[in-house]
């Protein structure tokens, strides 16, 4: 069977698909937004991610987008989202840490924000439930958009006309803090990345990706373990289990052995909550991970495991940015991680060789969409 065979067939499975799972409502959705489902997104995986509180339409996308663009949304109008969240970077911003007003320094390398949409929880160590909750998180961080409140957000948008009247056209009423990340968050789900080298390869098309590769995959499936964290199947073909792990990154800050002990010897819940609320604020404290919204002990210095789609143009890599290559990135792992007492079990020395290595390079920049390449050249 050749590629275009392949790919009529996947369209057919979509279609009767579409008769099962789609809904009235759900097409309705469909056209409104007009948005293309790349090759490597079933359907139906798309629809089940669209909460029924915030329906996709075309105006409140426009209207998300709009906003997502918009440095007036910063306190002193020099940053929007779009600035630490760039499309021909993967919606990254090719920086170690995020950089907000006043040139003020993060603690989080910008996430892409490609297939946010599937995201159970948001951010690096999930403290938000919701893109909704997400979007707006930032307008009031003192290291990225600087507002003193969301109320200082949604008083200036009211005193621009052109957002009084868009936001009446798409909700029907007034600007409020909950409406502008409905509509961030509407737009943010248009994000969508599953056009690479190796979904047309997976699709059926043998020529798409090279022989290292090729091998780079079955490296990737068998000694290279990375599977076991970023896992990938047709209806979940994210290349992340969306679980939190402490992989030894967090170790790189000479602050972190200290404050995982220091929380780690609180005995009783409600003092070891004090702690850790305490630990975050001083030096490194930010590097005890999901900890900080979890207050489980077993999560300090765990993280997200991010999606590996759109690699090669999404360095730095990490949570905190100190891997500058995919090949520094492979170095670590094939060492086994950092060692620390919460160290993940699964990750132990894995003797790849220099080949190995590259050729797991390989496959991982196959990851890429072209679109996206395209706008590289």
């Amino acid at each position: 069977m050749n590629f275009r065979s392949v790919r009529i067939s996947i369209i057919l499975l979509f279609a009767i698909a579409g008769l099962v799972f789609c809904t009235p409502e759900f097409k309705a959705q469909q056209r409104e937004t007009d948005e293309r489902i790349p090759l490597g997104l079933p359907e139906d995986t798309w629809k089940y991610y669209v909460p029924r509180n915030n329906p996709m339409e075309r105006s409140k996308i426009e209207l998300g987008r709009k906003l997502f663009s918009d440095k007036r949304l910063s306190a002193d109008g020099t940053v929007s989202c779009e600035t630490c969240h760039k499309e021909e970077l993967g919606f990254t911003d090719g920086r170690s840490v995020a950089e907000g007003i006043k040139g003020r320094i993060g603690t989080r390398n910008s996430m892409s924000l490609f297939n946010v949409i599937f995201n159970p929880s948001q951010f690096w160590d999930g403290r938000s439930d919701t893109l909704e909750e997400q979007a707006i998180q930032p307008l009031i961080n003192p290291l990225e958009m600087g507002n003193a409140s969301h109320d200082e957000v949604v008083r200036r948008l009211r005193s621009i006309d052109e957002y009084c009247r868009d936001f009446q056209q798409v909700f029907g009423g007034e600007i409020t803090a909950v409406r502008i990340g409905m509509a961030l968050a509407a737009f943010e789900r248009t994000l969508l990345s599953a056009d690479s080298a190796f979904d047309r390869f997976f699709a059926g098309d043998a020529s798409a990706i090279s022989d290292s590769a090729r091998r780079g995959f079955a490296v990737f499936r068998g000694r290279g373990r990375c599977s076991r964290c970023h896992s990938f199947n047709e209806q979940r073909p994210f290349f992340t289990d969306f679980m939190y792990h402490n992989t030894g990154v967090a170790a790189n800050h000479p602050a972190f052995e200290t404050l995982a002990r220091s929380a780690a010897a609180a005995t009783e819940s409600d003092q070891a909550k004090e702690l850790i609320d305490r630990m975050a604020k001083v030096d490194g404290g930010q590097e005890l991970g999901r900890v900080l919204s979890s207050y489980l002990l077993f999560d300090i210095g765990a993280y997200r495991t991010p999606s590996l789609r759109n690699l090669a143009i999404t360095s730095p890599y990490f949570h905190d940015g100190s891997a500058k290559t995919l090949a520094d990135v492979v170095r670590f792992y094939n060492g086994g991680g950092r060692t620390n007492p919460n160290l993940e079990e699964e990750l132990h020395p894995l003797g790849l060789t220099d080949e190995e290595q590259r050729d797991l390079v390989t496959f991982l920049e196959s990851l890429t969409d072209e679109r996206l390449r395209n706008k590289q050249k």
